[in-house]
C-alpha cells in the first residue's frame, strides 16, 4: 500500500499533469512550455522471477511527453534515503522497457525510460545529486545519470519563481525539524502559520495570472492538508494550528466552487440550492447569504424546506 507522500505525488501528478513541466525541465536539461501533450501509462509492472511466481511492483508514475520528439518518464517520490532504491529503479525501467518494447522480424527493441526521484528528505553529505547506471552488455558499455530532485533545497520564493508548484504539498518537510519547537512556543507556531496563509495567497495570485486553475490549487492545498496531518500527527498542537488554516482554505475553495456553480444555472431556486449546500459544509448562515446572494426572504424559505 502506497504512503500518504507517495498517494500525494501521484494525486497531483495525474490530476495537474502540467505542474511536472518545470521539474523535468530542470532535471533534465529540457524546455518544454507546458502545451506538451501527456499520456500516462499503467504503473503496475510485474516482475518475472525465476522459479517463483510473478512479483507485481507498483512505480509512482510512468508517463511519455510529446514534444518534438517522444519521450517516455519514470519518476519515483522518496521519502527517506534507501540503499536499495536504485536497484528497485533499475528493476522498475527494465520491465518499462519490457512492457512496451516490441519484435520486429525478430529484432527485439526496447527504450530505457528517463528516471529521476523527488526526494522529500535527504542527507546532505550523503546523498547524491544523481545515481548513475553503468551497463556492460556484449555490444558495449552504456552509462547515464538518474537524477535525483531535491525538494528542500527549493525555498518558497524559488518555489513561485520557478513555478515548482508541485513542491508545495512537501513544502513541510522543511519545517520538520523544528515540529518540536512549534509545539511548545505559540509564537513560532503563529509564524508557521503565517507561512502558509502567504502560500495560499500566492497561490491565489498565480490563479489570478493564470499559472494556476481553481482545480490546480484546490489539489495543491488538499494534498498538502494529507501531507501535514501525516508527518505532524506525533505533535497535536501544531495540527489543530494548521487546520484552522489549511482547512479554512478548503473551506474557501469549495464555497466558491459551490457558487460558481450556482451562477451558470441562476435566479432563486439555485440561489436556496447553494446557500443550503454552504451550510453544509459549516459555514455560518449570514456568510452563506452573502456567497449565494439571496435575500432574507429566500433564506427563510431555504431553511423551511432543510427542516421538512
Amino acid at each position: 500500500m502506497a504512503d500518504i507522500y507517495d498517494s500525494a505525488f501521484r494525486t497531483v501528478l495525474n490530476d495537474c499533469s502540467k505542474l511536472m513541466i518545470p521539474i523535468i525541465n530542470i532535471s533534465f536539461g529540457e524546455r518544454y512550455t507546458g502545451n506538451e501533450k501527456i499520456i500516462f501509462y499503467p504503473n503496475e509492472h510485474f516482475i518475472d522471477q525465476q522459479n517463483a511466481p510473478d512479483e507485481k511492483r507498483i512505480t509512482d508514475t510512468n508517463f511519455a511527453v510529446y514534444g518534438t520528439v517522444r519521450k517516455i518518464y519514470h519518476w519515483e517520490c522518496q521519502s527517506t534515503p534507501d540503499s536499495r532504491m536504485l536497484i528497485r529503479l533499475f528493476e522498475y525501467d527494465a520491465q518499462i522497457a519490457l512492457d512496451q518494447g516490441e519484435i520486429v522480424k525478430e529484432v527485439l527493441t526496447v527504450e530505457f525510460p528517463h528516471t529521476a526521484v523527488l526526494y522529500l528528505r535527504y542527507a546532505k553529505t550523503k546523498t547524491p545529486d544523481a545515481y548513475k547506471y553503468v551497463i556492460k552488455t556484449p555490444g558495449g558499455r552504456v552509462e547515464y545519470d538518474v537524477p535525483l530532485f531535491k525538494t528542500q533545497q527549493y525555498t518558497l520564493d524559488e518555489i513561485f519563481e520557478k513555478k515548482l508548484f508541485l513542491l508545495i504539498p512537501f513544502y513541510i518537510f522543511s519545517k520538520e525539524a523544528e515540529f518540536s519547537m512549534y509545539e511548545a512556543e505559540p509564537l513560532k507556531l503563529e509564524a508557521l502559520k503565517n507561512e502558509y496563509m502567504e502560500i495560499i495567497e500566492r497561490l491565489d495570485q498565480m490563479v489570478q495570472e493564470g499559472w494556476l486553475s481553481d482545480f490546480d490549487r484546490s489539489t495543491l492545498l488538499e494534498t498538502a492538508k494529507e501531507v501535514m496531518d501525516e508527518i505532524a500527527k506525533k505533535y497535536q498542537v501544531v495540527v489543530k494550528g494548521m487546520d484552522q488554516i489549511m482547512g479554512g482554505a478548503l473551506l474557501e475553495t469549495n464555497a466558491r466552487k459551490i457558487k460558481n456553480e450556482g451562477r451558470v444555472e441562476g435566479f432563486a431556486e439555485k440561489g436556496i440550492k447553494i446557500f443550503l449546500n454552504l451550510l453544509a459544509t459549516g459555514m455560518s448562515e449570514n456568510e452563506a447569504q452573502c456567497l449565494a446572494e439571496i435575500d432574507d426572504e429566500l433564506v427563510k424559505i431555504a431553511l423551511k424546506s432543510r427542516d421538512m
